[in-house]
């Protein structure tokens, strides 16, 4: 196992790296903070004091060697925006978006594995029917599209629900997380389904039946625990989906996470904020890859055997 993490930790460091030349440089291609952040009647000599204050001034390869230095010491500046740290910034954003993220995980699969075990334990049923069309239908749905709606409808129309922010009780959680729960329920019902289709036909799961066992105890007790290796990888890789993928979700929502912070620095061009945020997101989800991998091979010891050495 030590080599397996080994291997993985070392197979990540090279797109870890590629993230982080690829923000430095992109992040500048959006334009020069010295004409957002001065006005137009700016002198010369302010543009160039406010230059050398934030190091624009120097050359392209000088600015990355100070990045690199800094980044690695975890200091990333300060915000031009509002003169915070930006790694304070993006620590009290990241959790925001983590928790986002947690409770739409905790949702799906424990819905997904209620429904898509009961229609597979009557294939082709009414159930099994509805349950395949509601998850594909599900699986299929934009997030934005969804988003848009849901504020249309029920914050618009309806006026039942917030539409932004996270000030208030339960109901400000509602639309965010049916936004990011719809897919990831979609598919985890789907591969839920698949797994206990295989698992109830096997030997043991027949003899169970043959013994009088209840069809909770059939499901829940005998199937489910053998059928829930490939719906704990599937869901693992879908959690990394929603950190990397919560952007639309928390900017049409105004939630104060780490996507929505990421959106304002392209937008004012808050380069150390931006470089921040998008390394702490690179390695929360390499971070996240090795997890479900380790899980992934502890389970089943032919991945590891698959790991050349």
């Amino acid at each position: 196992m030590i080599i397996f993490l080994r291997k993985r930790v070392l197979s990540s460091a090279v797109p870890l790296v590629c993230v982080v030349l690829g923000v430095f440089f992109l992040a500048r291609m959006t334009g020069n903070p010295v004409d957002l952040y001065l006005p137009l009647s700016a002198t010369a000599e302010q543009r160039a004091e406010f230059s050398a204050a934030q190091g624009f001034d120097l050359s392209l390869p000088a600015q990355l060697w100070n990045y690199l230095v800094d980044a690695a010491h975890l200091d990333f500046g300060t915000s031009l925006r509002t003169g915070q740290s930006a790694t304070e910034m993006v620590l009290d954003a990241f959790p925001v978006t983590l928790q986002l993220a947690g409770v739409t995980m905790l949702l799906a699969i424990s819905g997904a594995v209620l429904i898509g075990s009961l229609a597979a334990y009557r294939p082709n049923s009414l159930m099994d029917r509805v349950a395949s069309l509601l998850s594909m239908t599900a699986a299929s749905i934009p997030d934005f599209w969804f988003a848009v709606m849901g504020v249309l409808v029920f914050g618009v129309s309806l006026d039942l629900l917030p539409t932004s922010g996270t000030l208030g009780g339960p109901e400000v959680w509602v639309l965010p997380v049916a936004t990011l729960l719809i897919r990831p329920f979609g598919v985890l019902v789907q591969v839920v389904r698949g797994s206990m289709v295989a698992a109830l036909s096997a030997p043991y799961v027949k003899i169970a039946r043959a013994k009088g066992a209840t069809p909770r105890r059939v499901i829940f007790g005998h199937a489910l625990r053998n059928a829930v290796t490939p719906v704990l990888t599937v869901a693992g890789d879908l959690t990394v989906g929603l950190v990397n993928g919560a952007v639309i979700v928390e900017t049409i929502f105004g939630w104060p996470g780490i996507g929505k912070l990421m959106i304002d620095s392209i937008l004012q061009r808050d380069f150390a904020v931006l470089q921040a945020a998008v390394l702490m997101t690179a390695v929360t989800i390499f971070a996240l890859n090795i997890l479900v991998d380790v899980c992934h091979a502890l389970t089943d010891p032919r991945v590891r055997q698959a790991v050349p050495a």
